[in-house]
Order: C-alpha cells, then sequence, then structure tokens
C-alpha cells in the first residue's frame, strides 16, 4: 500500500484513489476534508501525473498554502511548489496578467479592493448627480457587484433598468467600467469575469483546458454563477473534475453562492462518482446528533449522516435568561468558572452570535471582568487607514494609471492641494483618457494649470515617485532601506509622527511592520517583486486574517458566517430567538434553509461543550420586545439536550406573565416550564392585525424609493417592517409613521 493512503479510513482512501473522471466528495463536518484533497493530489503525483498540470482552487490563500505544505510532506517538496493551488482570485489573476492584452490591460493591472472601489465610484461624475438623492456608494456598488456576478454588462442593465433611478445606476455601472479601465485596474468581481469573458475565446480557453488535466475544488457549496462557468469551461475536455463541499455548510447566499451548484453537480457531470465522508474526528457524539437532527429538517440537502468513535460527551446545555446583559453576564461567569475549576485556557472559548450588534454587550462584560477578547471581523490590518496610504504610494509605482491611488496620496500629507486642483487634474484626465495619471499631473504642472505652491508641492511628489519607480520596480538590486526610504521621502511617516493622539504609536508600529514585511519579502527573495507583494496583500480576504487576529490568548466573539471552517473546545451560541436566529419570522423555504445550515454550522464548531442561549425580552429599536425561542431549538433531538437545572429539554414555553419579576441569571421563577404544547401558538404568536402589509409587497417610500417587504412584527399601531430597498438596504420602518404606498 501507498504511504500516502495509510492512515486513511475506507470513504477518504476511495475519494484519494478515484483519479479519472468526475468525482464529488461530499464532506461533512470535521471529516477530514483537507486531509482528503492533500492526499489525492499526492496520489495523483504519485502516478505519474505532472504536478503543473493539475488545479487546485480553494477560498482561502491559508487553504492553499496548508495544501501545499502537506502535499510537500507526502511527496518531492518542489513537486508540490509547482501545482497550481491557490484561491479562485489568485489563480484567475494569475491567468490575467498572462492575457491581460486579449482583454485591453497591459500585465501590471492593478487590483481594486472594496474600499478603493467605493472611492473610485465617489469620484464618478454620474454618482455625483445621485448625491441630492443621499444614496450611498456602497449601496450603488453592491447592485454593480451583483449585475457582475449575474454576468450582466453594464448595456444590458441600462436596458433592463425600469426606473429613472436604476437607469441612473446603469449609468454609474458604465462609468464605473470605463474608469477602471482607464485606470488599468480590476476589482475583485473583475477578477472573476473577466476570466469568463477570457474563456470565450476558444484558442485560450484550449489552452487551459490542455494545461489542467486534473481539477479540484475546495468548498465547491460556495461558488456563485461565474466561478461555476469558469469551473465548467475548464472541465469540459477532460472531465477530470474533482469537487469537495458540503451542501449543509452553504450559508452565503448574500454574497452569490448557489446551492445549486453542490446540489446538480451529478445533473452537469452523470457519470460522475460520489463519496460521502461521515465519520467526524472534532465533535463528540452528542454534538453530533444535535446538528444532525436539526440539518434533517432541511428539504434541499444531499443526505448524510455524521458519526464518531469518540463518546457521548456533554449534552448541549441550553440556558433561558432575563435579557442581553443577563445572558452576556452568564456566559462570562460560565468562561471564568471553567478557567478557574477545570484549567482550560481562553482561547479554548467562542461566543458565536447571529449579528454583529450582539457582540457589544459581550464586549462590556469582558471588559468589566478583564477577560481577554479579540472581536474578528473588525478592520483587519491591511485596511487601516495608515497602511492603505502606504500602499497607495508603492501602487503607483507599479501602475501609474491608477487614479484612485493618486488621489488618495495626493494631499496625504497635507500639501495644500485642495478639491479645486484635483477637479483640475480629473478634467484634464477625461480630456486624456489615454494617458497615465502620473504624466496627466506633469502635463498639469508644465501648462500652468496648478498655481505656484501647488505645482511646487505636486511636482515634488511626482519626482519622488519616478525616483522611486527606478529603485524598486525597474532595478533588479532593491537594497534593504530603499522602501523605508522611499515613504520617508513622501513625508508620510513625518506626518504621522506629529499627530499626537492615543493611536498614533499603533499607526506607526503598523506603518513599521509593513514596510519590514516588505522588505524581507523582495531583499530575502531577489525573485519576489513589488508588483508581486501588493497583488498578494489586496487578495488577502477577511476569511484569511481572522485567525490571525485569533493567535493570542483570547476569547474570540464573531458572528456564525465568520466561524465556518474553525473550530473550538467550548462554543457559546447566544440569541436563538425568532426575529434573531433565525434573522426573520417571516421566512421563504430557502431563506429558512439557510438559516438552519447556519446554526448548523454553528453547533458543529464545538468539539467538547455547546452551549445554546436565548432571553425573554431584548432591547430592538430603542424598544424592550418580548422575545420568543428559535423554531430551531424545537429542533435539536430532546435526547441530548438539558437545561442547566438538569431537565431534559422538551419544548420550551416561554413566561411573560410578569417581565417586572424577571432577574439577572437562574431563578426559580425562570426554570422551563414543560408542556407539549403545538409550536405555531407558542413560537410564532403572529397576528393578522398588520395593517395590510405582509412580507412580499412591494411598496414605495417617499425617501428610499421601492422595496419588498421582508419582515412584519406588531400589532396594530405598533406594527413594524422591515423593507429592503435596492439603494438604501434594509431599514425598519413603525408602519404608522412610514407613509408606504402598496405598489
Amino acid at each position: 500500500m501507498s504511504n500516502i493512503l495509510k492512515g486513511l479510513n475506507p470513504e477518504q482512501k476511495k475519494a484519494v484513489e478515484t483519479i479519472d473522471g468526475a468525482l464529488q466528495i461530499i464532506a461533512g463536518a470535521g471529516t477530514g476534508k483537507t486531509l482528503v484533497l492533500t492526499h489525492r493530489i499526492a496520489y495523483l503525483i504519485e502516478k505519474g501525473i505532472p504536478p503543473y498540470k493539475i488545479l487546485a482552487l480553494t477560498f482561502t490563500n491559508k487553504a492553499a498554502n496548508e495544501m501545499k505544505e502537506r502535499i510537500a510532506r507526502l511527496v518531492n517538496p518542489q513537486d508540490a511548489e509547482r501545482i497550481w493551488a491557490g484561491t479562485f482570485h489568485s489563480i484567475f489573476a494569475r491567468i490575467l496578467r498572462i492575457e491581460a492584452e486579449h482583454l485591453g490591460y497591459t500585465n501590471n493591472f492593478t487590483i481594486y479592493d472594496d474600499d478603493d472601489s467605493l472611492k473610485l465610484i465617489k469620484q464618478i461624475a454620474e454618482f455625483k448627480d445621485l448625491k441630492d438623492q443621499k444614496i450611498q456608494a456602497k449601496n450603488v456598488y453592491s447592485i454593480i457587484s451583483a449585475q457582475k456576478n449575474k454576468l450582466i454588462s453594464p448595456e444590458a442593465f441600462l436596458e433592463t433598468a425600469t426606473t429613472p433611478l436604476y437607469k441612473q445606476v446603469a449609468e454609474i455601472y458604465r462609468a464605473y467600467q470605463n474608469a477602471l479601465h482607464r485606470n488599468n485596474a480590476m476589482d475583485f468581481d473583475d477578477l472573476l469575469v473577466n476570466t469568463v469573458l477570457l474563456f470565450k475565446n476558444k484558442e485560450i480557453l484550449a489552452k487551459y483546458q490542455e494545461k489542467f488535466n486534473y481539477i479540484l475544488v475546495d468548498e465547491y457549496q460556495d461558488t456563485n454563477r461565474v466561478q461555476y462557468l469558469a469551473i465548467r469551461a475548464l472541465a469540459q475536455q477532460h472531465q477530470n473534475i474533482c469537487v469537495v463541499g458540503d451542501d449543509a455548510q452553504s450559508i452565503y447566499k448574500w454574497r452569490g453562492a448557489d446551492i445549486k451548484n453542490i446540489l446538480d453537480f451529478e445533473k452537469d457531470y452523470p457519470n460522475c462518482k460520489t463519496v460521502k465522508l461521515e465519520q467526524n474526528y472534532r465533535s463528540t457524539a452528542n454534538i453530533l446528533k444535535a446538528a444532525d437532527s436539526v440539518i434533517a429538517k432541511n428539504t434541499m440537502q444531499l443526505r448524510k449522516t455524521l458519526w464518531t468513535k469518540g463518546n457521548a460527551g456533554e449534552k448541549v446545555k441550553l440556558m433561558r435568561l432575563s435579557d442581553e446583559k443577563a445572558e452576556a453576564n452568564r456566559i462570562i461567569t460560565i468562561i471564568k468558572e471553567k478557567l478557574l475549576v477545570e484549567g482550560k485556557k481562553i482561547s479554548d472559548f467562542a461566543v458565536l452570535y447571529r449579528t454583529n450588534v450582539q457582540s457589544m454587550s459581550f464586549e462590556k462584560v469582558c471588559r468589566i471582568n478583564n477577560i481577554p477578547y479579540v472581536v474578528v471581523g473588525s478592520v483587519s490590518f491591511y485596511k487601516r487607514k495608515e497602511v492603505k496610504d502606504v500602499l497607495a504610494y508603492l501602487r503607483l509605482l507599479v501602475n501609474p494609471y491608477d487614479a484612485v491611488s493618486f488621489y488618495r496620496v495626493i494631499n496625504e500629507p497635507p500639501r495644500g492641494i485642495g478639491a479645486k486642483t484635483v477637479e483640475k487634474i480629473e478634467a484634464l484626465q477625461a480630456e486624456n483618457p489615454e494617458t497615465d495619471i502620473i504624466n496627466v499631473a506633469i502635463d498639469a504642472i508644465n501648462n500652468a494649470h496648478l498655481n505656484g505652491k501647488i505645482a511646487e508641492a505636486a511636482s515634488k511628489l511626482i519626482g519622488t515617485i519616478q525616483e522611486y519607480k527606478k529603485i524598486l520596480v525597474e532595478s533588479d538590486n532593491v537594497q534593504e532601506d530603499d522602501v523605508f526610504n522611499y515613504i520617508e521621502k513622501t513625508g508620510l511617516l513625518d506626518y504621522y509622527r506629529e499627530i499626537d493622539d492615543e493611536q498614533s504609536s499603533d499607526r506607526l508600529n503598523n506603518i513599521e511592520q509593513l514596510l519590514n514585511d516588505i522588505t524581507s519579502y523582495m531583499v530575502l527573495s531577489p525573485e519576489n517583486t513589488l508588483a508581486s507583494y501588493l497583488e498578494q496583500v489586496t487578495l488577502i480576504s477577511d476569511i484569511d486574517t481572522k485567525e490571525k487576529s485569533m493567535q493570542d490568548e483570547v476569547l474570540t466573539l464573531m458572528t456564525l458566517h465568520s466561524s465556518k471552517g474553525l473550530e473550538f473546545d467550548t462554543v457559546f451560541i447566544p440569541g436563538v430567538e425568532m426575529g434573531l436566529f433565525p434573522l426573520l419570522r417571516n421566512m421563504e423555504l430557502e431563506e429558512e434553509e439557510e438559516e438552519r445550515r447556519l446554526f448548523y454550522v454553528g453547533i458543529t464548531r464545538a468539539k467538547r461543550e455547546l452551549f445554546l442561549s436565548y432571553v425573554e425580552t431584548r432591547v430592538k429599536f430603542g424598544h424592550f420586545e418580548k422575545a420568543a425561542p428559535s423554531m430551531f431549538l424545537k429542533e435539536v433531538s430532546p435526547e441530548v439536550m438539558v437545561d442547566l437545572t438538569g431537565n431534559t429539554f422538551l419544548i420550551p414555553k416561554p413566561k411573560f406573565d410578569d417581565l417586572k419579576d424577571m432577574e439577572q441569571g437562574f431563578s426559580d421563577d425562570s426554570k422551563f416550564i414543560f408542556d407539549d404544547l403545538n409550536y405555531q401558538e407558542n413560537y410564532s404568536q403572529i397576528s393578522n392585525d398588520k395593517q395590510g402589509f405582509n412580507k412580499g409587497d412591494i411598496v414605495q417610500h417617499k425617501k428610499f424609493g421601492t422595496g419588498r417587504i421582508v419582515d412584519v412584527s406588531g400589532t396594530g399601531e405598533n406594527t413594524k417592517v422591515t423593507v429592503n430597498f435596492s439603494l438604501f438596504g434594509q431599514k425598519h420602518l413603525l408602519v404608522k409613521y412610514a407613509n408606504l404606498q402598496k405598489l
């Protein structure tokens, strides 16, 4: 037997040994998905498949790097390095740099992150015309992104736009794409869309079909329409495609993920083989039974049953508290007790919540109790202002067409260059779209479009950029101090040194950390370039940075969406209430099932202990509102769940007889009352008196425009609606004041 197959269970071994044809691996949570992927690639190499013929697509850089490291321990490390393994965005960016000229770009194009894209939209004249309507750039960007992910061009969007407002957004979309092209830049969506467009060229597609004889895709349930089409195109020739995923963990529909991609794989590849990985190596039997009993309620799924050779373990513990303050206090008290009595580490614990706003009560209690914590998902290192400033200066060295970076640094640090000067340069750029922004600025100086002091400041900045372009981009001999000297000469370091506030030292430390990282990257490995570094950090996702923020001994606070792929000894899921988790009280089947999958993901993060909690009253929109336990709690098998008083959980009936008697923590009055009542009566308590509005209604608001009602709560004069407005996002409105018109 090959060493690569040793230690694998029968199903894992079957997945690894299946080489040719289409293969679908349904990998339940904690079943060794990464192990199977890496061993399968190593097995392909052992069987004589050239590593450069293997394409492995992941969703995080961490997953790709971990894959390469593991493969290097199984085969020749040099072979592991020759595999095309990376995220969709990084692999497609690599292809696009090779083929850029076919799309009218140069191969040194800049990749814009979300912040850069928003800045560019705000600079567009068509967007400025919308300012009076108070439409946010992020909403316009979200609509543009949605069109791109459906492969709808600006022209096609304009043709189908049904309202004047949407026609304006379509014009912004067109202007935005033109500006991107003029800046020799692509946004994240373009990396995917442009690759699909590139593959419409039969010769180019044939080239990459021949190059990649074996394709592996991780987390296939998270793929969107564009990723799906790119994969289908590449796999069309050889059909040697292996996808790994878990439909039960498909929780990113709001980001464009389409669960149908994994559910319909057998339709796309009729001769495919399917292997199910069901033996779990992470959680106890009770936690797995809880997860399985919940997900069994979903109708859209590929059925599987997780099991473990491990023991039953602790039962899932359910807690009912008076309010969110009591909930946070109780959870932190339990953590403190376990630290003291059981000798656990603080990093063994995680609090996973449905919405970011829930972190506030936990942060307060942590600070009071001196509990070190990290809120995962806060501003990442590469999105901090001072870091973005440095990166903008560096990007201009690589791509002189990058107007977004130019306008960011032109007055950072302050050079007396105001809005009017920027408008003059923008006007000149519009007149000379083929000229890069650096030369546009030079023309402005030479032709006296800028006055004395401003011209002098701009000239000095451009001179510095041109000087260090030769040193850091065109030279093959970058020295240790070159990057530091460039940023020093821009005046940025002095600017941050002079700011005297609580964060000043942190900002300087962040800049120093960044400059040290760039220097070691370029100096220690001369084949590395500034351009490759900038691409690397731009493509670092929030998912990649979340584990870095958790490396210290801290309590982890994070959303359930962010927790996917992680595991903790003990997990707390607070706020398991109707209207919070699931987020909406009245849902379509698809929405309900996605929320249930999210609950499943949360449950399966726990290795040994799982606590679920809900409260009797919660503050919403500035008012105390009664809360009802989530429908999902009833779906957890009663055999594996208990409340902290030791009673097996059946069907909780929350008491709201006297809210004045609510107490923090547990008391005799807060024990569960078990009563086999009809679920709809206990949990929904929905009245028909909704002021004539129902979920799904299309309504018109004087300020926010057209939207769709996604939730209705309360009755009579207290009826509230949650409306999803296309350009303003979700708004919570009291019907009696909102003056909504049904359409």
